[in-house]
């Protein structure tokens, strides 16, 4: 996976959680004590965050680190995943099994 991709898909991942809790560029840069551009150049990777920062902006988002870097991985097919069917995903892992498969079904629909 080439570090570009590793920040993207990072940044991705951020700004997917910071709009789950319903925060703003601004209001997570405030609760991490960052400015809200730096915020943004993170969730566009186009900064190469420290490991320090990645762990205040997780406790900015009351997540821990597992579940920040939940979709990172070396597969590179992961990286081609944009915000959309990141946030799908996340929306996929707090629904019941039957509105999994609803939603699989629908999906299956829509495609084909």
């Amino acid at each position: 996976m080439q570090d570009k991709e590793v920040l993207k898909l990072v940044g991705a991942r951020i700004r997917v959680l910071r709009k789950e809790k319903g925060l703003s560029q601004e209001a997570l840069g405030e609760k991490g004590g960052f400015h809200f551009t730096y915020i943004g150049q993170i969730e566009r990777g186009e900064k190469n965050v420290s490991l320090i920062n990645i762990a205040k902006i997780a406790k900015a988002l009351d997540v821990n680190l597992v579940q920040l870097f939940s979709y990172v991985s070396e597969d590179p097919k992961i990286v081609e995943f944009d915000e959309d069917i990141i946030e799908i995903i996340t929306m996929l892992q707090k629904s019941s099994p039957e509105k999994v498969r609803l939603a699989r079904n629908v999906i299956r629909e829509i495609i084909n």
